[in-house]
């Protein structure tokens, strides 16, 4: 799959005596797969934020000398792919605050993985404070507000909780002060955050895969509707709201690192059982299993060791080209995959190929992956996608294309295997999909495959129809492995 525009990334650390901006780099840095626009570091001593951010990846945005010149014992980072009005530096992240009526400097820092829908509530509450909102994200929006209640006499954690209400959507948020740290997380916890311990600090990030790097030890996740605030001497959590756990099962199917956990589950052991499930759906008489880097390495292990199909890497990916989807010029995009992934003739040669994948977005790519195979001499290619059709757009953080753009919206499966040029496609069946994570699937969001969307879009909904063939429905008994 590489037509979907990524997440955001999001760290934060609490530490006296540490390297924060050091350490928030190496956090980043693992965390790059979730946002390759451009990356921002904020760090305070206790007196004063500053803040460095660029355009472009992590290892090169950052100097030896900003790196150094980034002080103190907390900080914030983020990394970005665009979900929200523009693109570039004037949006990149963390959002930074300044006092109006001082020459302080930034009072509040923010970052944030996800989107809200709808900015209504927001826009209309800063406009009653005359506060101007043109041209500004969502991010900027949640910032202004949270800036708002803490410049006139809240403590950070009355700031945020009051203005927590105005964000109607999807969010994940770390925001700093220049003695304070604190994570948020949106009722449903719709993206993922966690907290680790590291040498008496408390870090928060995206993913788990950043504590590895860093060191850091994984205590837990935040939960769905929780604050937790750290200053000096004190950790504090806070429930705002009730959690009504809804979490986006797209990480679990593409977004997340392997090495990752969520939901107390193995990001890679879970992309493993997606093989094993798709496995049993399907009946393929073929020669070779092959996936497509990277992400679906793992379902094609679990495919490869249920049927006894060997597996093959006979699509080799060129490391140093980043995401093809970051590339918004459609023309780029489908350069990028043609120097990103090179087929394997001596291996792929006269043998009958299944290829397996995570998704199919427009389907553009996926066609282009199966003429390079057959090109290359490929007798025939069984498409297996390990999961279900999207037939319906996200509005919740992953920057999807239009539905009317969405192949599974307008084509039904047979009209997709022509377009694609594959002799049979097989999606992992939405049942088999909830199945193979071991989770209660109430916990899930699966909107990108239903079209039901737990948080209300509002005056988005108008963007939504119906698929041209209906998509699954899960039943009530879903049985767990």
């Amino acid at each position: 799959m590489s037509e979907l525009n990524e997440k955001c990334g999001v760290f934060g650390i609490y530490g006296k005596g540490m390297d924060v901006s050091r350490l928030t780099f190496y956090g980043l840095f693992a965390l790059q797969h979730r946002g390759q626009e451009s990356s921002g570091i904020a760090t305070s001593d206790g007196t004063a934020i500053q803040c460095y951010k660029n355009t472009g990846l992590v290892t090169h945005v950052y100097s030896e000398s900003d790196i150094h010149r980034l002080s103190g014992h907390l900080a914030i980072g983020h990394n970005r792919y665009s979900t929200s009005k523009a693109t570039g530096i004037a949006h990149a992240q963390p959002v930074v605050i300044g006092h109006r009526s001082t020459d302080s400097g930034p009072e509040l820092a923010l970052a944030h993985n996800g989107n809200l829908p709808s900015t209504i509530a927001l826009e209309n509450f800063l406009k009653s404070k005359n506060i101007p909102v043109a041209d500004l994200n969502d991010s900027e929006l949640m910032a202004h507000a949270i800036s708002y209640f803490f410049k006139n006499g809240c403590t950070l954690k009355e700031a945020i909780t009051t203005a927590y209400p105005l964000f109607t959507g999807a969010f994940s948020l770390v925001v700093m002060t220049k003695d304070s740290v604190a994570a948020i997380r949106d009722s449903y916890g719709m993206r993922p955050l966690a907290m680790a311990k590291l040498n008496g600090g408390i870090v928060f990030a995206s993913e788990t895969c950043a504590f590895a790097t860093i060191g850091a030890d994984f205590v837990r996740e935040i939960e769905p509707g929780e604050m937790v605030i750290v200053t000096e001497g004190s950790i504090e959590s806070v429930q705002i709201q009730p959690g009504t756990p809804k979490f986006d099962v797209f990480e679990f199917v593409y977004f997340a690192r392997p090495d990752s956990e969520l939901l107390g589950k193995s990001v890679y052991d879970v992309r493993h059982n997606f093989g094993t499930q798709l496995a049993r759906e399907t009946a393929i008489t073929a020669d070779l299993v092959v996936p497509v880097p990277e992400t679906a390495i793992p379902v094609a292990l679990g495919y490869s060791q249920a049927t006894g199909m060997p597996l093959e890497m006979a699509l080799v990916k060129n490391r140093y080209i980043h995401r093809t989807f970051i590339e918004p010029d459609p023309h780029s995009r489908d350069l990028g995959v043609k120097l990103k992934l090179t087929p394997l003739p001596n291996v792929l040669r006269g043998k009958r190929v299944v290829l397996v994948d995570d998704s199919i977005v427009r389907g553009t790519t996926s066609g282009q992956i199966v003429r390079s195979i057959l090109d290359a001499g490929a007798k025939e290619v069984h498409f297996l996608v390990s999961s279900p059709p999207i037939k319906f757009p996200d509005f919740y953080g992953i920057d999807t294309p239009n539905q009317r753009n969405l192949i599974a919206a307008t084509k039904n499966n047979e009209e997709i295997r022509q377009y694609i040029g594959a002799a049979s496609l097989h999606y992992l069946s939405l049942q088999g999909m909830l199945t193979a994570t071991g989770i209660d699937p109430l916990k899930f969001s699966t909107h990108c495959f239903t079209g039901e969307y737990p948080i209300d879009l509002r005056e988005r909904t108008r963007e939504v129809s119906a698929p041209s063939s209906p998509p699954e429905k899960l039943t009530p008994t879903l049985p767990l492995s």
